[in-house]
């Protein structure tokens, strides 16, 4: 007999799973095996390594799959990034950073651990129950090969829960008929999104591109003359979350009650440490 999910188990468990395919974007390591291809430029590195599972894709496919880049921002750098190296390149580099990655952050004993094979059976289960329709990223690396090791393994499974939430969410904001800067503008309202500077520095808008998605916020009564959210903006995040849970829910309610709480258990654990290990900048989350 299956146990029915507490409320939000899935979003927690996502919340701590989701971290650790972000240590790539962020990682020393990431920069290295690139400069290697032949990259110099770090938003083409970054840029290359989340949509080379959508094969050598110009600007128009990352817009529409990423939701919250610049168009102008990423045809500066695609399709030109194929010709330094092509997607199976990227790919192959991606893996070898994120071992890198996960070994310096994590250590070779948590890298070798029962936990960790642990946790990547159990989010690899998980996966079993993710759908391809209208989730063009999700489809993209599910197509991919999982990798052995159970570290990579794990990273690829965090990485599959991750795109497959994340292309229910663009449903959602879409429904909510927020565009791409309103969205990061709300998000970052809250507090738990990234801080201005992070957010222009790396999805290509201008100043006063944030401004002018400010005032439309406040136009529709979601943020006040301060930049805090009002209570419709408040309703309206948490209503977007919500749309979203229930979109992401079959992974979680395949793995069980007890499944998703033993991996959220094991995810946590990993992301203190790798936290604790400087993986993230200090300043990334914020509303300032």
């Amino acid at each position: 007999m299956t146990t029915a999910l507490p409320p939000r188990a899935g979003r927690h468990c996502h919340n701590a799973l989701n971290p650790v395919h972000s240590t790539l974007y962020f990682s020393p390591d990431l920069d290295r095996e690139f400069t290697a291809l032949g990259f110099t430029d770090r938003s083409a590195m970054r840029l290359a390594a989340r949509s080379a599972a959508l094969g050598a894709v110009g600007a128009g496919t990352v817009a529409a799959t990423f939701y919250n880049y610049n168009h102008e921002f990423l045809a500066r750098h695609l399709p030109a990034v194929w010709e330094t190296a092509s997607p199976a390149e990227v790919l192959d580099a991606r893996l070898r950073t994120v071992d890198a990655t996960l070994r310096r952050l994590l250590g070779e004993d948590a890298v070798a651990s029962p936990e960790m094979a642990e946790a990547a059976e159990l989010a690899l289960r998980a996966t079993e129950a993710c759908t391809r329709h209208a989730r063009p990223l999700y489809s993209a690396h599910a197509d991919l090969p999982v990798p052995e090791q159970p570290h990579l393994a794990y990273w690829f499974a965090a990485t599959l829960l991750r795109e497959h939430r994340g292309d229910g969410h663009l449903s959602a904001l879409l429904a909510a008929g927020l565009d791409p800067v309103e969205a990061l503008a709300s998000h970052t309202a809250t507090g738990k999104g990234m801080a201005p500077r992070w957010v222009l520095g790396t999805r290509g808008w201008r100043r006063e591109d944030w401004e002018a998605a400010r005032e439309r916020l406040r136009e529709r009564g979601l943020i006040d003359a301060e930049g805090e959210l009002t209570e419709s903006g408040t309703a309206l995040r948490a209503e977007l979350e919500e749309h979203t849970d229930r979109l992401d829910s079959a992974p979680y309610e395949h793995l069980g009650a007890a499944g998703v709480e033993r991996l959220t258990e094991l995810a946590r654990g990993f992301l203190v440490t790798a936290a604790g290990a400087g993986a993230f900048p200090a300043d990334l989350i914020g509303k300032g």
